[in-house]
């Protein structure tokens, strides 16, 4: 099939900026659901019916762990695509309807708030199909995005990953308190019904099928930059990967999504315990605290990443949100108080999106197209487990002083993070690191990259 424009074909990532822009955004809002429903909605409704802070973090840290496995999606993902529907788009929509089925039959099983093991484990399987469609997105972004698109498309990726985690929450909050967490469940699936109908009516290159039996063929580009082998995957990989500045940035995702982790379960908690709040009232916090990260990521979140560069950016917001952190844990005589509560959801929500945000260009510059969605999955599995590592510390604070601990430890990753920007020097620009490793790398006679004798660390 000739792959140049075709009128017949109205629905073409590669042709236009606003369908690949707002195809992101829905996509990001899609995954967003199911984190809303298993990372806030059923931790409020564990906590208001007394689960324990250990069995909230038991269900959070396995809910949250899928992402910080996923890097094995990636390599799956580049090595294994059916590239006649393109490289992403068939594991989307395969991801998509593995969600389903999994959020259907919890409707089906409806465990309780004491069945810890099995919301754990179905926040898992949910969560590990979110992670495929999550890779998909991620390396479509990757393949599809221009570089000046990118921190634009980084606001609009995450503000609409916020917006469907606010969403799913104020809604699943409601559903679940007057219908119970079965009807939470089926709302969600059917909703991801409706996203998967939309992703199967376009195409990422023009000439490509809609479906398997649908008419078209793999785009020549796509076939020039394919990795038939797991050998030269893994080799591109390693090389690309353990470049300084991206072995460098690997600390600043851990540190700076910790928060994500602890601060989801402690929510709740504060929420519950401390200011004595329900289910649809705590959800109703977190999803308005979800619209104002969304709507701030993809406005003042992207145009400043555009304007003043992503490192810069992600140093002041991380400086926010130490100082924030440093009040909820000398106030903790006064988390009773609702305003106290309302801006610390309000605080933490909106800048672990707009640090995400700000960050993001860094990894996506870092990539080697050949192996995206293997290495920036790598990224945010580094990043994700960051996120696990705070479910497991919350778990861990009634042995460190109690609830307020969670804060000095959330602290300390942004401190990291904070370190580590402030002092090491990380591309700009694609054409920068090219200039950088150009000099700082020679190839043995193997063909293997290694670093030259007295080469710069970027």
């Amino acid at each position: 099939m000739d792959h140049a424009a075709d009128s017949r074909e109205p629905l073409v990532l590669e042709r236009s900026r606003k369908l690949r822009l707002f195809t992101l955004f829905i996509l990001y809002v899609g995954q967003g659901m199911p984190i809303g429903l298993f990372w806030f909605a059923i931790p409020a409704w564990m906590a208001v019916h007394g689960a324990s802070a250990a069995d909230v973090g038991s269900v959070a840290a396995l809910t949250a762990l899928p992402w910080s496995l996923k890097l094995v999606n990636g390599f799956i993902m580049d090595r294994y695509t059916f590239l006649a529907m393109g490289r992403r788009r068939a594991w989307i929509i395969g991801a998509q309807g593995v969600m389903i089925v999994c959020l259907v039959t919890a409707a089906l099983i409806n465990p309780s708030v004491t069945d810890v093991a099995i919301l754990g484990a179905i926040g898992f399987t949910v969560n590990l199909a979110t992670t495929f469609q999550d890779v998909g997105v991620d390396g479509l972004a990757v393949d599809i995005m221009t570089e000046d698109e990118r921190a634009r498309g980084s606001g609009m990726m995450f503000g609409g990953q916020s917006i469907g985690i606010a969403s799913a929450t104020a809604l699943c909050g409601f559903v679940i308190e007057d219908f119970g967490a079965p009807a939470a469940y089926l709302t969600v699936a059917a909703i991801l019904l409706a996203l998967s109908t939309y992703v199967a009516t376009l195409r990422e290159r023009a000439g490509e099928r809609l479906l398997p039996w649908s008419a078209g063929s793999a785009n020549p580009r796509n076939l020039g930059i394919q990795i038939e082998a797991w050998w030269p995957l893994l080799k591109a990989t390693f090389i690309s990967l353990t470049r300084p500045a991206s072995l460098l940035f690997l600390p600043v995702l851990f540190g700076s999504r910790v928060a994500y982790g602890g601060f989801a379960g402690a929510t709740p908690l504060i929420g519950a315990n401390y200011v004595g709040l329900g289910t649809a009232e705590i959800a109703s916090h977190t999803a308005m605290g979800g619209l104002v990260a969304g709507v701030l990521c993809m406005t003042l979140g992207g145009w400043l990443g555009d304007r003043f560069g992503a490192k810069r950016i992600a140093i002041m917001w991380l400086v926010t949100g130490l100082a924030m952190f440093a009040v909820m844990y000398w106030a903790e005589p006064y988390w009773s108080d609702p305003r106290l509560f309302t801006a610390f959801v309000l605080g933490w929500i909106t800048l672990d999106m707009l640090i995400t945000v700000a960050s993001l260009p860094i990894p996506m510059r870092l990539c080697d197209p050949k192996v995206a969605a293997t290495q920036f999955t790598i990224y945010m599995a580094v990043a994700n487990f960051g996120v696990a590592f705070g479910a497991f510390m919350l778990g861990k604070t009634t042995t460190m002083g109690g609830l307020s601990s969670i804060f000095a430890v959330v602290g300390a990753g942004y401190v990291v993070a904070l370190l580590l920007l402030l002092t090491v020097k990380f591309p700009r620009r694609p054409e920068f690191y090219a200039k950088q490793t150009q000099a700082a790398l020679v190839m043995d006679g193997a063909g293997v990259s290694k670093l030259a004798p007295g080469a710069p660390i970027v």
